[in-house]
């Protein structure tokens, strides 16, 4: 046993643990919940998974000020990722899920470790917990789509149904267009087209801006251009200032002069106004010069006012002589 410390201590990110090893091969339900219903005080258990490399799992510390400050930085994301459960009381009250390179300080308490464990098994236990309220953090939903394979996938079409509850749906579509590539996009695209909740179809939208597929941004384009629900249309106006769609200021500017809800005109000529290039400037001043609609005219002035920029600046310059 004094090796089997020694090793775990050599390989994994832990200090200031009482680690413990103990093989999950078997099952890991059983074991977890043996361990749970013997746990009074606190403790972790914890394992790893195979991960996707699209999000990237970084490492936060809190200092002495109570200030956040960065860990670890990923060039490249790691192939796998740790799955964290608090236990106190025999019940889960925590869900983490980390990166294998954080330094992770377990504060004296015991962490049991579980190997062997499979990712349709971690999935399983997971998913029992995507809806727990009563966790005080519940990264169980994050846990699962982290997971590399397609064994998440169903899983996360399942949460994301119209049967579930909002906040479910919402944090399901979230991974399922920052983590699960071409099917999380699939599973958007046919959400979007069939779902009837304004509400659930913003946050579909804001979940296929986080998709890296290439598909991604045309899709947000045509919703932008033609959703019937304006509110959705805005919220792909400003999923869409923050891709790399090419001629990206004269979309904004299209949309800004044909769009009949004042909504989404407006976030287009905010949104041309926040381009980080400070491309979307000439395009405000075309508008302020040229659009057809007063209004449209006077937010784009509105817009130049606020822009810390020389050509907003000689333009308004020359509007006041």
């Amino acid at each position: 046993m004094i090796h089997v410390l020694f090793w775990l201590a050599a390989t994994l990110p832990f200090t200031n643990a009482n680690l413990q090893s103990q093989s999950a091969a078997a099952g890991l339900e059983p074991v977890f919940r043996a361990l749970v219903a013997h746990q009074n005080e606190a403790a972790w258990i914890a394992w790893s998974v195979p991960a996707v490399r699209g999000p990237r799992l970084g490492c936060e510390f809190v200092n002495g000020e109570g200030q956040v400050g960065a860990g670890v930085v990923h060039l490249e994301p790691p192939d796998h990722a740790i799955v964290m459960l608090r236990v106190a009381a025999n019940a889960v009250e925590r869900i983490r899920l980390l990166s294998p390179d954080c330094e992770i300080d377990a504060g004296g308490v015991s962490v049991h470790w579980l190997t062997g464990v499979s990712p349709a098994q971690s999935i399983a236990l997971l998913a029992g917990y995507a809806n727990d309220r009563n966790l005080s953090e519940n990264s169980a939903v994050a846990a699962i789509a982290i997971v590399a394979g397609p064994a998440a996938d169903s899983v996360l079409d399942g949460f994301a149904a119209p049967s579930e509850p909002e906040a479910l749906r919402n944090r399901a579509m979230r991974w399922l267009g920052s983590a699960r590539g071409r099917h999380g996009l699939d599973t958007l695209k046919n959400l979007l087209a069939s779902e009837t909740a304004p509400d659930v179809r913003r946050h579909a939208i804001a979940a296929i801006g986080a998709s890296r597929e290439p598909e991604a941004q045309p899709l947000m384009l045509s919703t932008a251009r033609g959703d019937r629900d304006p509110r959705v249309r805005a919220e792909a106006v400003s999923q869409l200032s923050r891709g790399r769609l090419p001629n990206l200021a004269a979309v904004l500017g299209g949309i800004a002069e044909n769009d009949p809800d004042s909504g989404v005109w407006k976030r287009a000529v905010g949104s041309l106004a926040s381009l980080s290039d400070g491309s979307g400037i000439p395009e405000l001043i075309r508008l302020a010069k040229s659009s057809k609609s007063p209004d449209v005219r006077k937010e784009a002035v509105r817009a130049l006012g606020r822009a810390h920029d020389q050509r907003a600046e000689a333009f308004l310059e020359e509007v006041l002589r």
